[in-house]
């Protein structure tokens, strides 16, 4: 087990690195298109407007068919459910998305949204799926939530279930 540790206490400082270089570079390209869109005036103050680009790129967003899957599970419970996205070391491509039911809040915890449906992403977590797309996927061999798109990531696994920052 030990050279495990010694690993990931060497591969942790890189990654830190290539996700801080990622963030960089998305927010770059975000206000570099969002500036070529603006030419005219724009309607709301400079101030406001720059707190919205900000906070949709933070956001994590949910489909139609993870809140109406998130409705029927809370329906089925009985009782208000959170929907828990987190991210953990491992999976075929470094990094995996874990999805759990949750009923309570952390304090480093952020909540998002959609139609009276909660989706709750710790902080750490959060750096890795900021602009997510999570959606609710029936497929042949499994139904799953999964995050269809995340702009963080910059390859994963055809599964959808882990990626590489």
């Amino acid at each position: 087990m030990k050279p495990y540790h010694s690993m990931i206490r060497r591969l942790v400082p890189f990654f830190s690195t290539r996700i801080r270089e990622n963030h960089l570079r998305l927010l770059s390209s975000t206000l570099a298109s969002s500036s070529a869109l603006h030419e005219q005036p724009p309607l709301l103050s400079s101030h406001s407007q720059s707190q919205c680009q900000s906070q949709s790129i933070v956001a994590v967003h949910m489909t139609d068919n993870c809140v109406q899957r998130m409705r029927d599970l809370q329906s089925q419970e009985g009782k208000e459910k959170m929907l828990r996205l987190s991210i953990e070391a491992g999976g075929c491509s470094g990094f995996q998305y874990n999805f759990s039911l949750d009923d309570k809040c952390n304090d480093d915890d952020r909540i998002f949204e959609r139609k009276g449906v909660k989706l709750v992403v710790d902080k750490i977590s959060l750096d890795f799926v900021k602009g997510a797309t999570v959606d609710y996927v029936e497929e042949l061999i499994r139904s799953a939530f999964q995050v269809s798109t995340n702009p963080i990531a910059v390859g994963g696994c055809s599964c959808k279930s882990s990626f590489v920052v």
